[in-house]
């Protein structure tokens, strides 16, 4: 599996999501993970990716949680989470969507 945040400078979540990912990493038994960490610059770099605002946390290179639109602009993401709005996923979140696409259930 390939691990992958992109974020943007002004981002003050993205070293919070780099702990999120690598503790659902680690539950989920992907010790061996590398995360990498993508700054992205310019409105044009964001379209060239699968960026939905900062951070994405991309899972072999597509979306942890494809339900945010893609964005060109260079902004902040709202997570969904069980106490309101969030800057980045739980860790919970995380294991389930790892889980899932690694065909694991445990």
């Amino acid at each position: 599996m390939k691990a992958e945040i992109l974020y943007i400078a002004d981002c003050p979540n993205s070293a919070a999501a780099g702990v999120v990912l690598r503790d659902a990493l680690n539950q989920t038994g992907h010790f061996e993970v590398v995360i990498d960490f993508r700054l992205l610059t310019s409105g044009e770099e964001a379209a060239a990716s699968p960026f939905a605002g900062s951070p994405t946390i991309l899972l072999d290179g597509v979306d942890a949680f494809p339900t945010s639109e893609r964005v060109t602009d260079l902004a902040c993401r709202v997570y969904r989470s069980g106490q309101g709005p969030a800057g980045v996923p739980s860790t919970g979140d995380l294991v389930e969507v790892i889980r899932e696409r690694s065909g694991t259930s445990t």
